[in-house]
């Protein structure tokens, strides 16, 4: 179904090839994970599928992309898409018209369907992907999840051969992620749809795949079962780093494997308490902000209800709960820019013992409460980081006058060796997520927000922002990081808030909050059930010990 025939893309600002010799063949009605870490080519390989790359990227392609038997080389996007359906990360943007239904019959319109086979392709298309009840919602109003089958039902009605599908579920909690899942592997089992996959959350998608192509960063694409690849990959899920750890063989891909594999491993862990998830507890302090009946509403609909709840010094907490459950509505009702109808919010402060950051010029409430938006470059308005760190002390020295540290140190500090005459749109994820935190630390705020800032990321930078939000922590700032991550959530907090509709349903330390629910807890919780283990470092400790083995 697709075959990269000996290719190579170069792109002419950079001196190697970012594909080197890629020769892989896909084969009809396959699950194709695609991994790898940022910046390694993974949205090339992607855009060579659909004749993005090299017609609408530039830069120079070798060798041959051959899709359904179209040379993509000879074939732009437009004679292709009745072949390959595109889902990109963020499926609002990609939608065009009000409705589902109108959504989904967008795509035949450009292909000049004719209007009776439209509408049994749509009807097809509700069913097949378990959307026949919101036809008539607007898109607006849907859920993430319900977002994203719209968006891939979209594509689907036209009647592609190759669906690819870019970070499916970055954006999605664990149930919706789920449903977006179960809904693509239909496709392939029941359509013989091929689909190409590239996803950094990978203990979510793994167990699905056929195939994996895996883009180590030198150019070359390894192709093999997932078990095989993952065995020397640089990146891996939990499931299969705990497999490692223990010496299983083959490696487990999911969690009913590990399960299995796992018996004699929960037999020597039994007797030994494990080593603290996070290694390094900052000492908490006293309370810094305390919110008393916080209510919020978007057009009469509630948000957040009621919601009370104090944060400390030194003390990192994880904000969950599925998609529309309040998480950000919450967290910028608390910074003081985003609505609230009743409800105190006290935040304390050298010189502002409790003030209300809502009743504040803006200035003056990035001293108490810094918000770091899901998405971080809508903060990011100016031609260069040096630009936008040097605008960044000048906001802040007049209010901020116990803040003597400049951008730029807090910057270095976060993420070293960032040139300041880049344009800030340039940085990987990871940059320009440490470049907006430097931006609102410059402010020294003594509570610091982050909502959804592992999307986007991969494992390896998840590991530096664990660093990070260690290092805000130890300052003594109180952290909130709303996140769907349960990985990240298992390493890098000591608390958990869990809310649904509005309302907060689980208050309390980590263990205990994500361990009791099977939705929330990390893969080795589940694999090593009922022992208290998080991560598959805590495993490892213990097994490197005098005696130990798995």
């Amino acid at each position: 179904m697709i075959t990269f025939d000996e290719v190579s893309v170069v792109y002419d600002d950079r001196s190697e090839p970012v594909l080197r010799d890629v020769d892989v063949t896909v084969e009809e009605g396959e699950l194709c994970l695609v991994t790898g870490l940022t910046g390694v080519g993974k949205s090339t390989l992607l855009g060579a599928v659909n004749g993005l790359v090299p017609h609408f990227t530039g830069g120079t392609l070798h060798g041959r992309v051959v899709v359904d038997g179209r040379d993509t080389a000879h074939h732009p996007p437009r004679e292709l898409a009745d072949v390959v359906g595109v889902v990109g990360q963020d499926p609002l943007d990609g939608f065009v018209t009000d409705t589902v239904e109108e959504e989904l019959a967008y795509a035949m319109e450009q292909l000049a369907v004719p209007p009776a086979v439209m509408r049994k392709r749509v009807e097809e298309t509700l069913d097949l992907l378990g959307l026949a009840d919101l036809r008539h919602r607007p898109l607006y109003q849907l859920s993430g999840g319900q977002q994203q089958r719209v968006a891939i039902g979209s594509v689907l009605t036209a009647h592609p051969r190759v669906l690819v599908l870019d970070e499916p579920t970055s954006a999605l909690d664990p149930t919706a992620a789920e449903e977006v899942l179960a809904a693509v592997t239909r496709l392939v089992h029941d359509l013989g749809v091929t689909v190409l996959v590239a996803e950094h959350r990978l203990e979510r998608v793994v167990q699905y795949a056929d195939r994996v192509l895996h883009l180590p960063g030198d150019g070359r694409v390894v192709s093999g079962p997932p078990a095989e690849v993952f065995r020397d990959s640089g990146v891996a899920p939990p499931v299969v780093d705990l497999g490692r750890v223990a010496g299983w063989s083959p490696l487990p891909l999911s969690i009913r494997d590990a399960r299995r594999a796992a018996a004699p491993l929960r037999a020597g862990l039994a007797d030994v308490v494990p080593p603290p998830a996070r290694p390094v507890t900052p000492a908490h302090g006293p309370t810094v902000l305390t919110a008393r009946g916080v209510t919020v509403k978007h057009r009469g609909v509630p948000a957040v209800r009621e919601v009370g709840l104090e944060l400390r010094a030194g003390e990192v907490t994880a904000l969950m709960g599925r998609n529309g459950s309040g998480k950000s509505s919450l967290l910028w009702a608390l910074q003081g820019s985003g609505p609230r109808q009743n409800g105190t919010v006290h935040v304390a402060s050298d010189g502002a013992v409790g003030a209300d950051p809502k009743g504040l010029p803006a200035a003056l409430a990035r001293r108490l409460v810094g918000l770091v938006p899901q998405t971080a470059t809508d903060l990011l308005y100016l031609e260069s980081v040096a630009q936008e760190l040097a605008q960044a002390d000048r906001e802040s020295a007049p209010e901020a006058a116990g803040a003597t540290v400049p951008a730029r140190e807090i910057l270095d500090r976060l993420v070293p060796g960032v040139v300041g005459s880049v344009h800030p749109r340039d940085l990987s994820e990871g940059q320009k997520l440490a470049l907006v935190l430097a931006i609102q630390l410059a402010a020294a705020p003594p509570v610091v927000l982050l909502d959804e800032p592992t999307r986007g990321l991969d494992y390896r930078a998840k590991e530096q922002l664990t660093g990070i939000v260690d290092g805000l922590a130890r300052e003594g700032r109180a952290v909130v990081v709303a996140t769907h991550d349960v990985e990240f959530v298992a390493r890098a907090a000591d608390r958990v808030v869990v809310m649904a509709e509005g309302d907060i349903v689980a208050d309390g330390p980590t263990p205990e909050v994500i361990t009791a629910s099977p939705v929330f807890a990390p893969q080795v919780a589940k694999v090593v059930a009922p022992l208290p283990y998080l991560t598959v470092a805590q495993v490892a400790a213990v097994l490197a010990g005098p005696g130990r083995k798995a």
